[in-house]
């Protein structure tokens, strides 16, 4: 009985090696991720640094990387200037933002979502409408824009401080992109128990949509609540400033306040921090998703 020799004479493929440098790729990623990290905190070291030192400290020639006595006073300060109410500019902040993120996600969302699934012979030519506004810079319809708030007597007023801001074409087009990347399929069974567009978009799309949603409420309330302009023209009385607004004030020609403006910038932006760092895991997790079909 005769064996067949196996075949010797076809080499195997030699195992691919691995890719070298792989420890010192991952240790120069780190490298690279700790100057960014370190860079980007240099701003809050200083808002921090300044905001507990005082003004001779902080102008001196010397440079101190940290105050030789701190001085925890100038945290309730901010509160007890008479000239600004920051409390209350605090306090109108909040509600302006969350205001604004709450009717920016409603319209935008019902918008994009129409544009998206709702057929419409025009649909498109309503979406391109509304890239156009994309287009328009914000200081042309500025003037417009007061006009209609003062004629409506929405002056000094959260309604005049909240409406005019209350649709945004960029997230309206971040939504749509969103939901025609949407599963179908989740749709169409709620039309067959009975749902309509708005159930469907309420009881279904809605739900499972929460990360992208956290994402754009990030976004839209650092916006909100970082905004400037608008408050200042529409805040002319200092119970309707926004926080920013107060800021503004403690600058002016005669004085300037180094370490009260340090501390309360410091106080300002704690409430950005606690939301960035809430939702911040769905942020890059939700925009990634605005791009799945065009």
């Amino acid at each position: 009985m005769t064996t067949t020799a196996p075949d010797i004479t076809k080499a195997t493929k030699p195992a691919k090696a691995k890719r070298g440098g792989g420890v010192m790729g991952s240790t120069g990623l780190y490298i690279a991720t700790g100057v960014a990290a370190l860079l980007f905190l240099i701003p809050f070291y200083l808002i921090v640094r300044n905001a507990l030192m005082t003004d001779p400290e902080i102008t001196g020639e010397t440079w101190k990387w940290f105050p030789t006595s701190i001085q925890w006073g100038n945290i309730t300060e901010p509160f007890d200037d008479v000239t600004v109410d920051f409390a209350q500019s605090l306090w109108n902040s909040v509600v302006v933002a969350v205001l604004h993120t709450a009717g920016i996600l409603l319209i935008c969302s019902m918008a994009g979502y129409g544009l998206a699934r709702i057929p419409y012979k025009h649909a498109n030519k309503v979406f391109y409408a509304v890239l156009v506004t994309l287009m328009v810079p914000t200081a042309v319809t500025f003037v417009p824009s007061f006009v209609l708030v003062s004629s409506l007597g929405w002056v000094d007023s959260y309604r005049g401080l909240i409406i005019p801001g209350l649709f945004s074409g960029f997230t309206c087009f971040l939504f749509r992109q969103y939901f025609l990347g949407f599963p179908k399929e989740l749709e169409e069974a709620a039309r067959v128990d009975g749902l309509g567009y708005w159930g469907a978009y309420w009881r279904i799309v809605v739900p499972n949509s929460l990360n992208f949603f956290a994402a754009i409420a990030t976004i839209t309330f650092i916006n909100g609540w970082n905004a400037f302009l608008w408050p200042l023209v529409i805040g002319q009385d200092p119970s309707a400033w926004t926080v920013q607004v107060a800021l503004s004030s403690y600058m002016t020609n005669q004085t300037v306040n180094y370490h009260l403006i340090f501390m309360a910038t410091a106080i300002s932006i704690l409430p950005l921090v606690f939301v960035f760092l809430f939702l911040q895991r769905w942020l890059v997790q939700g925009i990634a998703q605005t791009g799945i079909k065009g």
